[in-house]
């Protein structure tokens, strides 16, 4: 079974000073372009998720077509 995804110490940092950010913003138009920025990159991590997964779908099997594992199943 694969492991939970997990954020970077990196993300998690970056996650924590967005936070702060909203949290110490009282003004409304900054708030809204805070807001935008993030529905921006959710958006772009979003196409580029997507993106990854396409390419590993149509990527062919790394042993050719009828290569057959030695425990048996299809590679």
């Amino acid at each position: 079974m694969p492991e939970p995804l997990a954020l970077s110490l990196g993300q998690q940092f970056e996650l924590e000073r967005m936070s702060r950010a909203i949290d110490d913003t009282a003004d409304l138009k900054a708030l809204q372009g805070i807001a935008k920025q993030l529905l921006q990159a959710w958006h772009s991590q979003k196409a580029a998720t997507q993106w990854v997964m396409r390419q590993q779908l149509a990527a062919p099997s790394q042993f050719g077509p009828g290569f057959t594992a030695p425990w048996g199943q299809e590679a």
